[in-house]
């Protein structure tokens, strides 16, 4: 990450003066996105190394979300720079202004080859399955489409003085950078509102447990992620008379952590007369 926001912030500054010397939307646009995706960058380190504090004693889950918090604010300015790039774009195809195009086409050229730098740091260097590394993965690589297409324009305008393909080439950026931000919005979402993650089918685990010799039924299942690639898994298992409860434990534990990778689990093993007596109390758990 650290490499990928030096080169960022580097070759954010020469696409900006570039843009501006050559009169190339396509250029201060994607500038524009690489000043977005420089704070992403440094937002996402600083995320990294707050997330491996240790848990405290009101912080119990230690603080694993910040890295998803850092993420949905990358979704968000993500969304941000690619409304501001189409409203300019909108305004400039109309009336498309004239653009040296050699030179455009060399400083976006330079963008592209320091994009792929950044991104190949990433992804040898980085956990990409991690959702704050691949939101700023997905930064870069919304950089690197930006470049390619102000290369296009470049070559457009360079032998068929088709002015308006700079514009025209901002407004796809800005859509497939609109597409990568929801890709991270979502899932981030999806984190912070405890949702069971994707690869894990919810009703295959509780049809996995219930499978257990001795096990007569799971309820109050729920799985859910404190961030990308840390699941965590608690539930009821109502057992038979005489069962041992440490083994039936001891497999539910096993068969969890074999099948689906889930490491952290609570689990509470109860008999009938035990979850009677509690639903005579309360309302009894209904998933």
């Amino acid at each position: 990450m650290l490499i990928s926001f030096t080169l960022t912030a580097t070759i954010m500054v020469v696409e900006f003066v570039g843009g501006v010397i050559t009169n190339s939307l396509a250029l201060i646009s994607d500038a524009g996105h690489m000043l977005s995706d420089a704070g992403s960058l440094l937002l996402s380190l600083l995320a990294v190394w707050y997330a491996a504090k240790p848990p405290s004693s009101n912080k119990t889950f230690g603080f694993y979300r910040f890295e998803i918090l850092a993420a949905l604010l990358n979704g968000a300015t993500l969304f941000l720079i690619a409304g501001i790039i189409m409203w300019e774009a909108y305004h400039r195809i109309w009336q498309p202004p004239a653009v040296q195009s050699g030179t455009m086409i060399i400083i976006a050229a330079i963008g592209l080859l320091t994009n792929l730098a950044s991104a190949w740091a990433l992804t040898h260097h980085g956990d990409t399955a991690n959702v704050n590394v691949r939101s700023a993965y997905l930064h870069i690589l919304g950089d690197a489409l930006g470049s390619v297409g102000a290369i296009t324009a470049g070559v457009l305008i360079y032998f068929f003085r088709w002015y308006w393909a700079d514009p025209a080439v901002s407004v796809i950026v800005g859509l497939l950078i609109l597409r990568s931000a929801w890709h991270v919005i979502d899932e981030a979402l999806r984190i912070l509102m405890e949702g069971t993650p994707p690869t894990i089918d919810w009703a295959d685990v509780k049809d996995t447990l219930s499978k257990i010799p001795g096990i007569k039924d799971v309820h109050d299942l729920h799985i859910w992620s404190l961030t990308s690639g840390v699941d965590t898994l608690t539930c009821h298992l109502l057992i038979d008379h005489g069962i041992d409860p440490q083994q039936i434990l001891q497999e539910a534990i096993k068969q969890i952590a074999e099948k689906y990778k889930i490491h952290h689990t609570t689990i509470q093993v109860e008999t009938e007369d035990f979850y009677q007596r509690i639903c005579s109390e309360t309302a009894c758990p209904i998933i």
